[in-house]
């Protein structure tokens, strides 16, 4: 067994980061909802909550490249009011209407090998603007599986699972606080959705035994304004052997660190002189200047700063072949 435990975090003590102590501000964002009790009263799954499939009302979207948080699988989904539509900006950003529901479960199979054998839900995350206001809740999944509960304070539970290569594997797996949320999801000191741009959304998914293009399919079910999708830049899955080194570790670092090293994220991070943006040409990322850096930061386990317990090994992996090519 190989299995590597990093750092538990809480935003009422200091982390230890690049031989600082760096504390968490209370962020105190705006709100303009308050949310309910249980996870059940916003009737996001139908039957069996533990099978998690959605009402008709809420609407899966797959991401190309993903966050990693411990190895843990995601179930994404969104929901917008009737009668309303995502809509295109002109920088190819996407503006949600009010009354729109983000989702996020995170789940653990029992067996990576076998699907079949069950899964363990820890928690559903949501996102629901309303007053062009985002706000972040987190909800608590019981044993039974039946019912999750909103919780503010963060949580931690131990979790064990048997990888896809066989390995037992565990970890105390960390639910982060309300105010942990906002230090990655904000942009100029507002809170924001991280995943679902057009660029990580444009790619090949399954619906109803077919294959589509996402963007396609969301423009085809009336929820995403019309445009012409060829036009939409992509983003390469970072796990896609196939695509270029360049592309896999770009993937990777504006998925995994863009969400904070970049001009409109946490004051903390702007100050450390990267960009990690897909878009970001490399001269202006950091990256050559600080190549060792950026790896070993993270083989130390002090990076990404909240929200993981265990080396992303491959991820890892991928980002010094990287930087030992430049």
């Amino acid at each position: 067994m190989r299995l590597v435990l990093i750092f538990t975090i809480s935003c009422k003590s200091n982390n230890y980061r690049d031989e600082e102590y760096v504390q968490i501000p209370d962020f105190n964002f705006q709100k303009s909802i308050k949310f309910k009790g249980k996870l059940s009263e916003y009737k996001i799954f139908e039957g069996s909550p533990s099978d998690l499939v959605p009402t008709q009302d809420f609407h899966i979207l797959e991401l190309s490249s993903t966050l990693f948080t411990d190895y843990a699988h995601k179930q994404r989904l969104v929901r917008i009011p009737a009668g309303t539509q995502i809509k295109k900006l002109d920088d190819d950003s996407v503006e949600f209407p009010n009354g729109t529901i983000l989702t996020k479960t995170f789940f653990y199979y029992n067996d990576d090998r076998d699907k079949s054998l069950g899964k363990q839900i820890i928690e559903t995350r949501l996102e629901i603007k309303e007053n062009d206001i985002w706000n972040v809740a987190t909800y608590i999944w019981n044993e039974q599986q039946t019912e999750a509960k909103l919780e503010t304070n963060g949580f931690e539970t131990k979790i064990s699972w048997v990888s896809d290569r066989g390995e037992s594997l565990s970890t105390n797996y960390q639910v982060t606080t309300e105010n942990q949320c906002m230090t990655c999801h904000q942009s100029n000191s507002k809170m924001t959705p991280l995943g679902p741009t057009l660029r990580n959304l444009n790619r090949t998914v399954n619906r109803n035994s077919s294959s589509f293009n996402q963007i396609d399919y969301l423009q085809s079910v009336g929820i995403l304004n019309e445009f012409d999708t060829s036009q939409i830049d992509h983003i390469v899955d970072y796990k896609n052997t196939e695509a270029t080194l360049t592309e896999r570790s770009r993937a990777y670092l504006d998925m995994n660190c863009a969400h904070c090293h970049n001009p409109k994220g946490w004051d903390e991070s702007t100050q450390r002189s990267f960009d990690f943006r897909y878009e970001t040409p490399l001269e202006k990322t950091g990256i050559l200047n600080k190549k060792e850096k950026v790896v070993n930061t993270m083989m130390r386990g002090k990076m990404p700063f909240i929200g993981t317990t265990m080396l992303d090994e491959k991820g890892i992996e991928l980002l010094k072949e990287f930087t030992e090519s430049l």
